[in-house]
């Protein structure tokens, strides 16, 4: 008989049983990853986010599980639920606590609830969603959350009575290019032309750019990139520190083998750079800053860089992160993300699924007025 766990942190689970539920499934959702966030001493209380992933056991075996959490905010999520919470308080409902399924900081898609391979995957995502439901309610949570989950879970949580939600992330593709001036060669003469000058200029003023992989990142190098992601953090008003330096030597100890990262330098001295992550074909990125500013060095790095690594690679595609209108001019196109919403309360409720029917309209439109205009010629 299978029994169903709540567990302090995915660190209480063996490395090896829980990778082999990810499979090749995001590299995010992978042990290594999630554990150090929890022994980075990144999440807790204070952060708002609580480990509690589920755990499904058979006869001792892990079968299924899914990486949750007790928030205690809505911070690091990118599935925005600020004025839900607002809605909520107006109305003397408590929104907080709430229960998330999915990764901390990382607005990747991914699987949500992970089955072993030989086991039946639609019945355990069954299983679990009615699961989190029955956890909403006994412990007195205002909501349920699963954000930027696999298309295959939509249908199995919608009939546990879970709300969908539709995004939009700009994301590039490869369609066989062939080398980086093929894949400028699907752009328009004055958008090609455009993006060779911001390429030059980075050229011009010196610098070079180096794309480094696994064991041929040095430790050194990470403690470098955790400073430019501060760098960031401070430049923007918005920014939000969620990491810290235990966090990159952890990833540097554990999780090398998943990273990319590409670094500008002038002469000898690294000056600007990003954190990637790659998996089964796929490149992610997370993280970028600089120490100085040289004009297009953005783009250079993080963008143009990082496509004509994954054309010499043979990737499939790239996920630069959410939000950025910008990325859509250089070959990014408009990609779905889905969630979903349990939420306790039945007035709360009806006033969400009524506003997740309007906002799901608005998106299928954007995303069909994106595919009609893209900046690519030829996407065959």
């Amino acid at each position: 008989m299978a029994e169903l766990e709540l567990l302090e942190g995915v660190s209480r689970v063996e490395r090896n049983e829980w990778n082999a539920l990810v499979g090749e499934d995001s590299p995010f959702l992978e042990w290594e990853w999630l554990a150090s966030l929890e022994e980075a001493g990144v999440l807790g209380r204070a952060a708002g986010w609580i480990p509690r992933p589920l755990v499904v056991r058979e006869g001792g075996q892990l079968i299924a599980a899914c990486p949750a959490y007790l928030k205690l905010n809505s911070e690091g999520e990118f599935v925005f639920d600020w004025n839900w919470a607002d809605a909520a308080e107006r109305a003397g409902i408590r929104y907080y606590p709430k229960l998330l399924v999915g990764v901390p900081f990382t607005p990747v898609a991914g699987a949500r609830v992970l089955v072993r391979a030989d086991q039946d995957r639609a019945r355990w995502i069954r299983t679990i969603a009615v699961a989190l439901k029955e956890l909403c309610a006994s412990n007195e949570l205002s909501s349920v959350h699963v954000n930027f989950c696999a298309p295959d879970e939509i249908e199995p949580f919608q009939s546990a009575g879970f709300d969908l939600r539709l995004g939009v992330q700009y994301q590039w593709h490869n369609h066989g290019y062939a080398s980086f001036d093929d894949y400028l060669a699907h752009f328009r003469s004055k958008r090609r032309n455009q993006m060779r000058r911001e390429m030059r200029d980075v050229d011009l003023a010196g610098v070079r750019l180096d794309t480094l992989v696994g064991d041929a990142i040095s430790d050194d190098l990470l403690s470098v990139m955790y400073r430019f992601y501060l760098s960031t953090i401070d430049k923007k008003f918005y920014g939000r520190q969620y990491l810290n330096a235990k966090f990159f030597e952890l990833i540097g100890q554990r999780f090398k083998h998943r990273l990319c990262l590409i670094i500008a330098r002038l002469g000898d001295e690294p000056i600007a750079g990003t954190f990637n992550v790659q998996k089964s074909g796929a490149l992610y990125g997370r993280y970028w800053g600089a120490d100085r500013d040289v004009r297009h060095l953005h783009f250079s790095v993080a963008y143009y860089a990082a496509v004509d690594h994954c054309i010499r690679s043979g990737f499939s595609r790239f996920e630069p992160g959410a939000g950025g209108e910008f990325k859509r001019t250089r070959g990014f196109d408009a990609q779905p993300t889905w969630s979903l919403h349990h939420v306790q309360d039945p007035r709360l409720g009806r006033a969400i699924q009524h506003f997740l029917s309007q906002e799901r309209a608005e998106a299928r439109a954007a995303l069909d007025w994106y595919g009609e205009h893209s900046v690519l010629k030829d996407r065959s």
